[in-house]
């Protein structure tokens, strides 16, 4: 069965304004389609069983605001694990190198709703890494300009 559901919206809010006994809100246009989280992790906890990886991968996509729609997860011999989990606004994914002490972590989220920066906070304090490096990329910068 598919899901509908709102993969984008061209306007973001902006900012509220007050207004008698209420507030009215502002909209800009969208000047890109998503955000893209690309985190590495040194040196934190090791996960290895797959029922626990899906069980962040849930929370995960939850804290960041996402609608979680199929997760796969394969456990490799001897050790290391990669998860994914489709989203309606488009997917996380982990990858694990125990022999290296090793986790890197892709968010990758669009539309006005998702908070992908919520993720990444909630696996910082799943796998408590003593190294992150992250880079943010705003994917399809441009969106909604006329070719």
């Amino acid at each position: 069965m598919v899901q509908k559901t709102k993969r984008s919206t061209l306007w973001i809010p902006q900012k509220k304004i007050p207004r008698r006994n209420s507030y009215v809100t502002l909209w800009r246009k969208q000047k890109y389609a998503g955000i893209h989280l690309i985190a590495e992790f040194w040196h934190g906890e090791n996960i290895e069983s797959p029922k626990e990886l899906k069980r962040i991968l849930i929370e995960a996509a939850k804290r960041a605001k996402n609608i979680p729609l199929k997760i796969s997860i394969y456990k490799f011999s001897p050790h290391g694990i990669t998860g994914v989990i489709l989203l309606a606004e488009s997917h996380i994914a982990l990858h694990s190198w125990p022999e290296i002490n090793y986790l890197a972590i892709d968010i990758f989220t669009c539309g006005c709703q998702a908070i992908p920066h919520r993720a990444l906070e909630y696996f910082k304090k799943e796998f408590k890494p003593k190294k992150v490096e992250i880079k943010e990329i705003k994917r399809g910068v441009g969106f909604g300009r006329r070719a």
